[in-house]
């Protein structure tokens, strides 16, 4: 993975967000291949549960930036600790139909064991990297936008975890800047609707 551009890059920012939130996208760099580290959300949880995501959350008045944010919220979640995280640059911010902007940092952690050390964590799942570039594992959905009617929108399986919505949108831009993959043309078949992000 060449992350050179993202490091160098000025991110598309919202301004003035109403509700502010940031995540991690974690990036361990193994000595064969890459992986990424995600989470899966509790089934208990109102927003979004059971859904792949990066370790993160809401922007509290304590933190001082919305980093701040992510590297709190890593360690909440998954147990990294500050000064294991190395980052390397920043996504654009990504808004959300719970209406969110969620703000996420790039960054190298190592490689270890990740557990759950939050009960809104079910499981920490380190999936690799070249997967999410095969065509096989990448397909669109259909989700009902309020403005736009059905839109197709970005769906990984990988190892039998499915990746979407807004965790699948921040993916494919680190995807685009750091591999050689390229956003696949969408269906021209209507698809069903899914509401959700």
């Amino acid at each position: 993975m060449e992350l050179g551009s993202l490091a160098d890059r000025e991110p598309t920012l919202v301004a003035n967000p109403a509700r502010k939130a940031a995540v991690l996208v974690p990036l361990v760099e193994g000595d064969s291949a890459s992986h990424i580290v995600f989470i899966r959300r509790s089934d208990t949880l109102e927003e979004h549960p059971g859904q792949m995501g990066f370790p993160g959350g809401r922007y509290e008045p304590r933190d001082g930036d919305r980093r701040e944010t992510a590297v709190r919220e890593s360690n909440e979640e998954i147990g990294l600790r500050a000064a294991e995280i190395a980052q390397i640059g920043r996504l654009d911010d990504v808004e959300t139909v719970s209406g969110y902007t969620v703000s996420p940092f790039v960054a190298r952690v190592p490689d270890r064991a990740y557990r759950p050390t939050d009960e809104e964590v079910a499981d920490v799942v380190s999936l690799p990297l070249e997967a999410f570039t095969t065509p096989e594992n990448h397909a669109y959905e259909g989700w009902m936008h309020p403005e736009y009617g059905t839109v197709p929108c970005h769906h990984f399986i990988v190892n039998g975890y499915t990746v979407w919505g807004a965790t699948a949108r921040m993916l494919v831009q680190l995807l685009t800047l750091g591999t050689e993959w390229t956003v696949p043309d969408p269906p021209d078949r209507p698809l069903g609707d899914r509401i959700s992000d």
